[in-house]
């Protein structure tokens, strides 16, 4: 779907639609609409008791100069940001199968006109509604098949185009990220994940570094290895540095795990529902389509994206409960279970981009515990920080973007939970309270003086339901709070 901004209403569109501030319909502009039309679309709206709640549609055919027009009208609540937001998605969800080809949607009709902001973010959520996935469907009922291909929107404040450009770079980073996601494990694999996203970010000025298992093996990652050694396919370690801060700017790294399946290893998962650990590499997801967001719009800011990438399978060569491996930073780990992968990825990860680039600020995130989902259900991700300041901001871009964050504690008589008898620390602690010790374990490679922030995101990068700017499936988490982050955080 192409979203464009226009001075007057396409004379061919299939469907006018009108925005209603809630409980505004009295106030409603029928530009262009004779006294008919609007009789009978205020009577129809009252009767089915359309009040202008945001994302509320209904639709009418009335008369027009060419015979009939279809009109809508499109609920924006309040007219906040968030309302308008809700509106972009439930337009596209209402016309995007319908049939329908181009809608056109005229900001006249309010009395009150909106923010370039608010039209911006109502034209990027329509936009990232939009988004599927059928690249394997090789058979497709008719009505099945997307028709929406315009989206134009008549009489947008005079610098919405700037404002749309920003979010659209949000957009398109989360399009990479919910592709990422999306895509089968025999498609994508460590090897394929960095080709795919190397060649998605092409022309946009990141560094780019890649770390082979041999390389990684030099370095002593045994911690990351270690979970890759029952795969055919070779681990790998991608960097995207991106440097618009100018030098000596506070630098900020984002750090995920990109388990691209996990089978659970010799500790192996239940075979119902194994299916869905295709996308236990969410957090590298996450990192990638954030890092394509930053370069895009060119954030004023020093960031890395590092995404540790391995498969976790259970072959002759596989790690078994009982190893103890060495982490980088030199510390052991005995490994209780094999399915408590994602933090032996991360914490190489982590102890890497600080030896390499000294980081003032670290955030992780990962796919990491089903704990999480049992604490938090499919509504929040859950935080976890050494810092408050740091904390508050991730809080803060949480509730500004819709990528909602909940916090959670980190203290000694959790961390005392992951003590070994034979090694330094076991990779699990007891049943309870397992998304805290998973990351008191990572909080042990984080650096004294460094700020890092933990998010365990298990429960949020796949929707077994519709949600306001995705459909079932990938969601693109991350992308627009990480986004919001550092602009809020680090950019001047």
């Amino acid at each position: 779907m192409h979203v464009t901004f226009a001075a007057t209403v396409p004379a061919d569109v299939d469907v006018l639609v009108l925005p209603v501030e809630k409980d505004g319909l009295g106030r409603v502009r029928f530009a262009g609409l004779d006294d008919a039309a609007r009789a009978l679309m205020t009577g129809g709206a009252a009767a089915t008791r359309f009040e202008g709640e945001a994302g509320a549609i209904v639709e009418f055919v009335v008369s027009a100069e060419s015979g009939v027009r279809r009109v809508a009208l499109l609920g924006v609540g309040a007219g906040a940001d968030r309302d308008w937001d809700k509106a972009g998605g439930a337009l596209v969800a209402r016309y995007q199968l319908g049939g329908t080809a181009s809608v056109a949607v005229d900001l006249s009709s309010l009395d009150r006109p909106p923010t370039a902001q608010g039209v911006a973010g109502f034209a990027a959520t329509a936009a990232q509604r939009d988004w599927r996935h059928d690249v394997y469907r090789t058979k497709l009922a008719e009505k099945l098949k997307p028709t929406l291909k315009t989206l134009t929107i008549v009489g947008a404040p005079g610098d919405t185009d700037s404002s749309f450009a920003a979010v659209d770079a949000v957009t398109q980073g989360m399009a990479l990220t919910r592709t990422l996601v999306a895509e089968p494990a025999n498609i994508l694999y460590p090897e394929s994940f960095v080709e795919r996203v190397t060649q998605a970010v092409d022309g946009l000025d990141l560094e780019i570094e890649v770390l082979d298992e041999a390389a990684m093996g030099a370095l002593g990652m045994g911690a990351l290895l270690g979970v890759s050694q029952g795969s055919r396919r070779e681990a790998r370690l991608l960097a995207l540095k991106w440097n618009g801060g100018g030098e000596g700017a506070p630098t900020v790294a984002l750090v995920g795990k990109g388990v691209t399946f996990d089978t659970g290893g010799i500790s192996i998962k239940p075979a119902g529902g194994m299916e869905d650990m295709k996308w236990d590499m969410g957090g590298a997801g996450a990192v990638a389509g954030a890092m394509k967001a930053l370069a895009t719009r060119k954030a004023k800011a020093n960031v890395i994206g590092v995404m540790g990438l391995v498969e976790n399978m259970p072959d002759g060569n596989a790690q078994r409960p009982g190893d103890v491996v060495t982490s980088m930073s030199g510390q052991t780990i005995e490994v209780i279970n094999t399915d408590a992968e994602g933090r032996l990825v991360l914490c190489d990860a982590i102890t890497w981009v600080q030896q390499t680039h000294k980081p003032d600020t670290i955030v992780d995130l990962a796919t990491l515990t089903g704990a999480m989902i049992v604490s938090l259900g499919n509504e929040y991700g859950g935080l976890f920080a050494n810092d408050e300041d740091l904390a508050g901001q991730l809080l803060a871009a949480s509730l500004a973007s819709g990528d909602k964050l909940w916090r959670f504690p980190l203290a000694d008589a959790y961390d005392k939970l992951i003590d070994s008898p034979i090694a330094d620390m076991k990779n699990v602690g007891p049943r309870g309270a397992g998304s805290i010790t998973a990351a008191q374990f990572l909080k042990r490679y984080v650096d004294e003086g460094v700020k890092w922030a933990h998010l365990d995101i298990a429960g949020m990068v796949w929707s077994d339901k519709d949600g306001p700017n995705y459909a079932k499936g990938a969601t693109g988490y991350g992308v627009r709070l990480l986004d919001r982050f550092v602009r809020d955080a680090f950019e001047r």
